[in-house]
Parts: structure tokens; sequence; C-alpha cells
């Protein structure tokens, strides 16, 4: 057995509360190298008379560990169970592939003897509600629209910024171009996206700004006028509500746009500026300066990248706390959003982000948060930060498989098991898994223009744990490479049109079996003829089929949405999804 491979950590993914009173324990083995798992638990003071020494030990039982899923290096296993006075004391007697036994325990590796069984065990020490990491059920069931404002629809003309563009679906957008986009064009077209079925939208910033893109904010207290005012963003959140709609605001915390009147009156003031120890600045006078990637000096103060119009603020100052606090809440209490997606989280400071997590749940309940983390994201999703992030990590090897093929099926099963089982199921039931958006190249273009194999790739993305995100224009069959090229105006010139309907189709399968989908369990595998095979269970139980591969496969289901299968064969870049 390899030893060196068991693992288990207390309080974490690895040991949590899911619903109020019911813990779950995870524990790792190499893989194929342990046949079974044994949990050997109690509560820490009900103990037994050993009759060998007449002294009361532990009174321990046992419980069979499942395995649930198998990744790259470790297959895991998992146990529910409760406990009558809400503590626990507990560890594992693991017994090899190869026939040896021992036993894992807090304090190491131990012979499995009567002794061992009762000493050096793990504790929980009661199961606090207040320890329980929630994330908002609302959130389980929900399918969001992603909006990139200046490119959905131009509903005013009278807003547009000078040199406005003609409305062209067609054009190869620069990075200073504008089309006048506005929220009236989002107002105008609210009853298209309930028709399509989402049920989330996802706007990207749309406070003061100085570019098209407004991650460069100047004024976080108001809408920025070449998109309207502040009565009219009131107005669309009370419409989107009507129709089922929740709304979430894109927060660009980690910094701020030069014209701002903070970020001026540094540059006016320099270090006598009363601003100044809200930025991150090395010296002065302050200079302009460029990418030092280019050969340039050292910037004097930090930024985003090496973007010198996006200077860094110092998030550890109290004041700059306070300020972006009041932002954050001043959106939840006046216009009543449901959720704010966090430009950059990762690169702000955790203290921050916990007082922002308290202050948001005091202003709301059951309020979202999803951080912009391209990476692993234990630290942040601990009950006290965010609820979930965007889930690039977790669709970029979707990706990897269906759309580029760097992946095998083995492989691309691993990993995303892998994923899955990095955070606790409560929060990859609100990650935003999307397979393209405003900073990555589209779909239909990853997939080179493939409607098929993007169709079958977004439909692997539905049946999966976490909240699924449409990029606008996805519905529609558009193209983009990378940033600026993925941002074109939007062709509605294809509503309603062959693409929108199988997309459609997608939207309202994953909305009409939620609970499962949302909630439920996931497992994947490959199955012997080569499919992948997604299997989820809940209220239901769904499974999906997927032919990645370059040959007809023999499948016989009772599909309830399907692509390329027909009597008895699943073609290549088809899917069979099947209710049980």
């Amino acid at each position: 057995m390899n030893t060196a491979a068991l693992r288990h950590r207390p309080e974490s993914e690895d040991c949590y509360l899911y619903t109020k009173g019911l813990l779950t324990l995870h524990f790792h083995t190499a893989k194929d190298d342990v046949a079974k798992v044994t949990l050997i638990y109690g509560d820490p003071y009900l103990t037994v008379l050993d009759p060998a020494t007449n002294k009361p030990v532990w009174r321990y039982q046992t419980l069979a560990m499942r395995k649930i899923g198998t990744g790259q290096t470790e297959d895991y296993w998992s146990v529910d169970l409760r406990m009558p006075y809400s503590r626990l004391q507990y560890q594992f007697l693991v017994e090899g592939a190869d026939g040896t036994t021992v036993l894992y325990s807090d304090r190491g590796l131990r012979e499995d003897t009567p002794a061992n069984r009762t000493e050096n065990v793990f504790r929980m020490p009661y199961f606090h509600e207040l320890d329980r990491v929630k994330t908002p059920d609302w959130a389980k069931e929900t399918v969001w629209y992603q909006i990139f404002p200046e490119r959905f629809a131009n509903g005013d003309k009278h807003n547009d910024p000078a040199g406005t563009k003609p409305w062209r679906p067609a054009d190869h957008p620069g990075r200073e171009d504008y089309y006048g986009g506005d929220l009236q064009g989002v107002l105008d077209h609210l009853d298209d996206l309930q028709a399509l079925g989402v049920n989330g939208l996802y706007f990207c910033p749309l406070f003061t700004a100085a570019s098209n893109h407004k991650y460069d904010t100047i004024d976080y207290f108001d809408i920025d006028p070449d998109f309207g005012d502040k009565a009219l963003f009131a107005k669309l959140v009370a419409e989107a509500h009507k129709r089922g709609m929740k709304v979430m605001l894109d927060a660009v915390f980690n910094h701020i746009g030069e014209r701002s009147l903070q970020w001026q009156d540094v540059l006016k003031n320099g270090e006598k500026s009363r601003f100044a120890s809200w930025f991150h600045i090395n010296s002065y006078p302050l200079t302009p300066f460029n990418d030092p990637n280019q050969g340039a000096k050292a910037p004097q103060y930090e930024t985003f990248a090496f973007e010198p119009h996006m200077p860094k603020l110092n998030t550890a100052n109290p004041e700059v706390q306070d300020y972006l606090l009041n932002v954050a809440t001043y959106w939840i209490k006046t216009f009543d959003i449901d959720a704010w997606r966090l430009d950059v989280a990762n690169e702000v400071d955790h203290h921050f982000w916990k007082r922002f997590y308290q202050a948001t749940q005091q202003a709301k309940k059951d309020f979202l948060i999803i951080g912009e983390v391209w990476h692993s994201s234990q630290p942040w999703l601990n009950g006290d930060q965010f609820s979930g992030v965007m889930n690039y990590a977790y669709t970029e090897q979707i990706e990897d498989h269906f759309l580029t093929h760097k992946l095998d099926a083995e492989s691309l099963v691993a990993l995303l098991t892998d994923q899955l089982m990095m955070y606790r199921p409560q929060n990859d039931q609100v990650m935003l898994n999307m397979l393209d958006s405003h900073d990555t190249a589209r779909l239909l273009t990853v997939a080179h223009g493939d409607e098929d194999l993007a169709m079958q790739a977004l439909a692997f993305t539905f049946t999966q744990t976490g909240m699924p995100c449409i990029y606008y224009g996805t519905e529609m069959g558009m193209a983009g490479e990378n940033d600026p090229d993925c941002r074109r105006p939007m062709d509605w010139s294809k509503l309603n049109g062959p693409v929108w309907q199988r997309v459609h189709a997608l939207i309202a399968f994953r909305r009409q079996y939620a609970e499962t989908l949302g909630t439920g369990t996931t497992r994947l595998t490959v199955t012997p003829s080569g499919l992948i095979k997604v299997a989820r269970n809940g209220g239901a139980h769904i499974e999906g089929y997927f032919n990645t591969t370059d040959q007809p496969v023999a499948l016989t289901v009772d599909a309830a949405l399907a692509q390329a299968y027909q009597d008895g064969q699943l073609a290549p870049k088809g899917f069979a999804l099947v209710v049980l």
C-alpha cells in the first residue's frame, strides 16, 4: 500500500457540514491502491468498560466508506453521518489491495490494534451551525447570461459617444471602438432573454469609466452616461425581477481608473494628497511608465498588471475598505441587486473580502458572491469570503478535450473529478461555469466554426455541477477571437434561428431538472465503448452520454434531449441526455 498517498484534512473540504447536522467525511488514497476504507467513529465522551482492564475506553462504531470518484492520481472515498450529540471523534482503517492494513489518525499512521483504535483520533468538537458553509439555494437553479453592455443592443441613440460606429455584427472591433450599446437596449430585449430561458443577468461593469469596457472606474456610485442613468437601471432591475431573473453586477475593487477623483488628486498633490495612502506608491514625483517587459524602468506605483491607467487600490487601508464597502452595499440596498462578480479578486487581500462578505450578507440575505479566480481557490471558499468563483480551472479542461483535443477522455474525467473534490459541494454548486467570456475567444471560434462540436461541449457543461453561463451571442452562433474580437456587436438577425433553438433546448432541460443538476451528486466515467458518461443523482437520476471518438458508438437509451443520436447509434459530436 502506498501509505504516503493517504490523506485527510479536518474541518475542510474533507470534513464539512452540508445540511444542518449532516457531516460528510472524505478520504484520499492512491489510485487503484486501496480495497476498502472503514471509518472508526463515535462520540468523544461515550465510553464502555474494557473487560481486560476493567477501565472505561472510548465506545466506537465502524462504517464502510464508498468510493465516489477517481482522479489523476487519487481515489476518493466518502461517508455521511449524523451524531446524536453533534460531536465526533474518528479515524480511518485502510485496507490495501495488497492485503496490508493501517490506521490513519490525527497523529499519523498506526498499527491496527485494539488500543490504537481508541487513541490518536481526529476531532470534530461540535457541529456549529455557523461553521456550515452556506451558499444561496436560488443560485443553484440559475442559468446566467453575460452581457457586455456596449455591444449588446443600442436602445437609445441620444447617449451614443462621439464617433459611435454603425451596428455591424461582422465587424472586428478595435480596443477604442464604440457601438452605442446601453441599458435601454437590454431593457428592450428582456422578453427575448426570457424566451431564451435564462434567469440570471451578469453585467460587465456599468459604472462611470473612461473606456468602452468600463474596467477603469471613475465613479462607483453612478451609471456611465453612455449606458443611461440610475433611474433606468432601477427600472431594468425591477423588470428583470418581474421575469424571475436575478441581477449580478461587476465590481472592480482591485484597481481604479486614472481619471477617478482619488487618483487625479494624487497626481496633483503628490504625497500630500489625502488619497496618497489609498494606493501603493513607491516614489515621487509620479511619471508615466510603460510595461517593463518592453525594457522600461520599474513603475513608481502598483497597477493592475502593468496598465498605468489602472492604479491598484490599497485595500489594507481602512478608509479604502470603508469606501468600497459603501459601494457594495449601496447597490444592494438602493437597487436590490442579487450578486456581485469581483474582478481580479485573487489580487485583493483576504481581510478585505471577509469584511465584504459580512457587509453584503447583512445587506441582503442569500446574496451571491463570485470571485474572478482562474486557479485553485480553497482560501476564498471557506464560508467567509466568496460563494464560488469563475470556474475556468474546470471549464478549460472541457475545452481541452471537446474542442482542442489536448486531453483524452480518461484524462478529462480524472481532472474534472479532482476539481470537484477540491471544494465542498455547496461551493461547487455555485461555481460559474462558462466556456467563453469577454476575456476569451468565443466558443464557436475555439470549435473552429463547428456548431455541432460547440453544442456538444455546451451540453456537457450544462450537465455539470455549477451554474452554467451563456456569453451574449453564443445563442446566435457568433464567432470572435480573443479580446477585443470576442466583443463584436450582437447579431440580432439570428434571433430564434437554428443555433438559438439548440441553446434554448439546453437551457430548458437544465431548468426543468434544476433540482438534480443544481444540487445532485456527479459521477464521471468513460464507458468501455469510449463514451463519456455523466451520472447525476438527486431529485431524479440523469445520465448524459457524449461521443468524442471519431466513430459511431452503439447506445440504446430513451433520450430526453439528443444530438446526432439515431437508430441506436450515437455519432461523433453527438450526445444523449436521459432521465431515469
